[in-house]
């Protein structure tokens, strides 16, 4: 026997009530837990076909057998839709990955029995005892300045990333260049400041002094069985203008180019947007962060080595501090970038490193910028990795 409408118009009010605050509860979980690109409107999906369901079971529309095959088969394609998404993930976590925050920089410390970094044939003639100034700057140039700690500075126990006690650190470039504006650091070791980064400088009413202590080549990289092999300054630029799409119109096979790109003010981004001299950057791959309090945040997402992608780096992180296999440097050019190409100039994307300073009051600061571009610095920035400027 069939209710009557004035029963079942609340039932199916109040069914699909609570399946909407059941979907609300889902997705806030996997907003805290990731997923939310597949598995919030996958969610949304279930929650109306569940919605629809009851209403249909409570007016007792179509026969019984046939919503619960209906159902069945809804359920099947969700549960074949997540099988084949999760898949998917694992391949994409397999890939491998160039980002500086999933870089330990602990084997790069300095006084440590196993440290990576590079050491004077004999003693500084220059050491520090008192008052040191206070060291951030670059995942990349972490090495070198943990070598420049460990010939001048006292033995100590140096963490890299407690900010708040420890006088040397690593953060990045963006946040590096930030504290330095702030007077949380005195010296910072980091690619030449972003257009903002010296705005930012300016409104604080700090000078931004910069001391040449190395050079480095900016390098392009791809899947190593990618068949393209280098590429032109004019078709790296249209690549991330967004005019070539394909690396068919470059030489390699026909599929779309993903060419990655860095957050904002970063040490490779900044130096992106100088090679691009002005014209307007596409907008890089994406992936969508849920953060429960601010909602959700568009990122552009770390570099992932899929047959197609196209990343950058500086040559030393690229080649050295996170290596792989898999990935191919690319010429520019028609010139491999390496330490005789930056040496010689023929590299055309190598540019200078320095030491930035703020109008620090530290009086060792000069002094160690004079020690950093001395002979016995200048063979420490060699021994890391990179070329000197002397």
């Amino acid at each position: 026997m069939k209710r009557p409408l004035g029963t079942n118009l609340p039932l199916s009010f109040i069914a699909v009530v609570a399946i909407a605050f059941a979907e609300a509860i889902v997705f806030l979980f996997i907003s805290l837990f990731g997923g939310l690109q597949f598995y919030a409107p996958l969610s949304a999906v279930v929650a109306f076909a569940l919605a629809v369901y009851a209403v249909l079971a409570i007016f007792d529309l179509f026969k019984l057998r046939i919503r619960r095959i209906v159902l069945a088969s809804f359920a099947g394609v969700c549960l074949l839709a997540a099988g084949v998404y999760e898949i998917n993930q694992a391949y994409v976590n397999s890939l491998a990955e160039v980002n500086d925050r999933e870089i330990s920089l602990e084997k790069y410390k300095p006084f440590q029995p196993e440290s990576k970094i590079a050491i004077l044939d004999q003693t500084s003639t220059y050491k520090i005892t008192d008052e040191l100034p206070r060291l951030d700057g670059a995942t990349a140039l972490y090495p070198v300045y943990s070598a420049f700690v460990q010939a001048v500075y006292p033995k100590d126990d140096y963490s890299v990333y407690d900010f708040d006690s420890s006088t040397v650190v690593c953060t990045s470039t963006s946040t590096a260049y930030d504290r330095l504006i702030d007077g949380d650091t005195d010296i910072i070791f980091a690619a030449a400041p972003s257009l903002s980064q010296q705005k930012s400088a300016k409104a604080a009413g700090k000078e931004l002094v910069l001391t040449p202590i190395g050079r480095e080549a900016f390098v392009f990289f791809v899947h190593k069985r990618n068949k393209v092999d280098g590429l032109a300054t004019q078709q790296i630029k249209d690549i991330y203008s967004g005019k070539l799409t394909n690396w068919k119109q470059v030489g390699g096979k026909r599929d779309s180019i993903r060419a990655f790109q860095r957050e904002e003010n970063s040490g490779s981004q900044t130096m992106l947007e100088k090679i691009m001299e002005g014209t307007p950057l596409m907008t890089a791959p994406q992936k969508d962060v849920m953060d429960v309090m601010s909602g959700i945040i568009s990122q552009t997402a770390s570099y992932r080595n899929y047959k197609n992608a196209l990343g950058f780096s500086f040559l030393f992180y690229a080649s050295e501090m996170n290596s792989n296999n898999e990935i191919k440097l690319l010429a520019v050019d028609g010139v491999e970038p390496g330490r005789e190409s930056i040496r010689s100039g023929a590299y055309p994307f190598a540019s200078e490193f320095y030491a930035v300073t703020a109008g620090s009051s530290n009086p060792h600061i000069q002094p160690l910028l004079d020690w950093i571009v001395s002979p016995e610095g200048q063979e420490l920035v060699a021994k890391t990795g990179y070329n000197p400027v002397k």
